[in-house]
This record gives C-alpha cells, sequence and structure tokens, in this order.
C-alpha cells in the first residue's frame, strides 16, 4: 500500500497542474476496434495510455505523433496505447486517420457510454492505467508545454 501512495504522490507531483493522481480500477472497455474487438483487461500486465478523441478536436491531431513517439520508445518496457475515438459518425474517424500515422490500438466509442463512464471533460481526456489495471493518473487537452510531464509520468509508471 506504501508503494502505490508513493507512486500516486510521484506521479502527482510529474503531471502537477496538469492532472490529478487517482487510485481506482480503471473502468473496464469492450470495444470495436481497427483490429477487431478490443478489451482493457486484455492489457493487464501493461502501462496503458488511454487516450480519448473526436475528429474536430484540434489538438487531438497533435497529440497523434507524440502517442506514436511514445508507444515506439517504451513498447519494449511495457507500453500500450489505446485511442478511443468518440466521433457518433464513424466515417469522420476513418477521415481522420487516412491523414495520421498510427503505431497503437485505435478503438471506437459511438454511443459515449464508455466515455461517461470515465468522466470526460473536455479533448483529448488521457489517462494513465498502471499493469494492475488501476488508474493512476489522467490529464485534460495536450498542449506541447506538457509533453514532458506526461513522459515523465508515463516513465515512472513503467518501473512499477
Amino acid at each position: 500500500m506504501r508503494a502505490i501512495l508513493s507512486l500516486c504522490l510521484s506521479l502527482f507531483l510529474a503531471y502537477s497542474s496538469v492532472a490529478t493522481a487517482v487510485v481506482a480500477k480503471a473502468p473496464n472497455i469492450t470495444l470495436p476496434s481497427l483490429t477487431g474487438e478490443f478489451e482493457l483487461g486484455q492489457l493487464k500486465g501493461k502501462v496503458v495510455y488511454l487516450d480519448f478523441w473526436a475528429s474536430w478536436c484540434e489538438p487531438c491531431k497533435k497529440s497523434f505523433p507524440w502517442m506514436n513517439e511514445m508507444k515506439a520508445m517504451y513498447k519494449k518496457q511495457g507500453l500500450e496505447v489505446v485511442a478511443v475515438n468518440l466521433d457518433k459518425d464513424r466515417k469522420l474517424a476513418d477521415a481522420f486517420l487516412k491523414a495520421m500515422d498510427v503505431n497503437f490500438i485505435v478503438a471506437f466509442d459511438q454511443s459515449g457510454d464508455i466515455a461517461s463512464r470515465y468522466k470526460i471533460l473536455g479533448m483529448p481526456s488521457s489517462y494513465l492505467v498502471g499493469r494492475d489495471g488501476n488508474l493512476y493518473a489522467s490529464h485534460i487537452g495536450f498542449r506541447q508545454k506538457d509533453k514532458e510531464k506526461m513522459e515523465a509520468a508515463i516513465q515512472e509508471l513503467l518501473k512499477q
């Protein structure tokens, strides 16, 4: 328990002003994806950067190259990136994805049910899920100045 509290404090400090440390079980996700059905529980044992996005979101366009970079850099250490699209019209998401290079899991939440379980407040919204399936940090938006803090939080969680 002490190790978890210490990790939460470290992540909170690393993510300061852009996120809140959270210690709770990540709500399960089962959604259609680009490659079939995706279930978050299948990634237990990995650190997951879970990102909710929409095709109309300008910061989302900037976050995709960064998520590709994070996945490429930390895949061997156990990082998975999952981007959950919230467009009601799948065609909009597909058009967005045609313009993007994607090396991570993309799932589709057209109903918004999963987004409501995660209490999404803005776009994009991201969460760090630990190897144990718990939420450790959250972040709203995507700004150049926040990238270092987000990467530091990923690195910290990968050490566990």
